[in-house]
């Protein structure tokens, strides 16, 4: 007769309902996750509170370099690409899971709790007060920044070159009268008269900008718009 095979997670099993350790383990597991949910539900609360004039005593030694950036890069690339820079409290997506493991990680590692955290996002990712690649940061101090984590999907590859326009005034005259010019190429010859001339050309050339020029400063007035330097920082939906 053949011996049966030993099994040792069956082994070990009974070995801890004789030692009477099961509850324990269990209680223990139960402690556990009850203040893992306490930690993540602190942090949640953090990330919903204000970040202004907070510093973090990170433990500079455990900080990548290469992820900590100052407010004058950050504020340029928000007004290059249109994006808003603003404390995480208005921000109406969901942080992802891989968001707050790496906050708890941090603060295990640093041995702090983590406050002040801010989002570089498209202005629709937010709930802004009326007047596509998020990036979670947490002050430093003396105007640095570190990145903790970041999702989504990538910036249109042409973001930048459509958020060009709205970086200034002069940039958004140029575009106008650029579009002006090549509107103006497209009225055919003769259309008003029977022989084109230069001045008629140069005069559809104005008209044709007042006209363009008009229909972009409605559509920034009513919907309340705004350059590029004024809103990168700003709460406001009209800043």
């Amino acid at each position: 007769m053949l011996l049966p095979r030993t099994n040792i997670e069956e082994k070990l099993f009974l070995e801890s309902r004789r030692s009477g350790t099961q509850d324990q383990i269990i209680e223990s597991v139960y402690q556990l996750l009850r203040e893992d949910n306490a930690r993540e539900d602190m942090i949640q609360e953090r990330l919903g509170g204000k970040g202004k004039g907070i510093q973090n005593a990170f433990n500079f030694d455990l900080l990548e370099t290469d992820r900590i950036y100052h407010l004058d890069q950050i504020k340029k690339i928000c007004i290059d690409y249109r994006l808003r820079f603003l404390d995480s409290k208005y921000f109406k997506g969901e942080i992802p899971r891989e968001g707050i493991t790496k906050i708890k990680s941090m603060e295990k590692e640093h041995g702090i709790s983590i406050e002040g955290f801010k989002i570089i996002a498209p202005s629709k990712l937010f709930r802004l007060e009326d007047k596509d690649d998020p990036l979670l940061f947490a002050p430093i101090g003396n105007g640095y920044f570190y990145l903790i984590h970041q999702w989504g999907n990538d910036l249109h590859p042409l973001r930048k070159a459509l958020a060009w326009p709205f970086k200034s005034i002069v940039n958004l005259t140029a575009v106008v009268l650029l579009i002006s010019y090549l509107c103006t190429l497209l009225v055919p010859e003769g259309l008003f008269s029977k022989s084109s001339t230069q001045a008629e050309f140069w005069i559809i050339y104005f008209f044709m900008f007042k006209s363009i020029a008009s229909v972009v400063i409605f559509y920034g007035f009513a919907l309340g718009k705004n350059f590029n330097p004024a809103i990168w920082n700003s709460k406001y939906f009209n800043a």
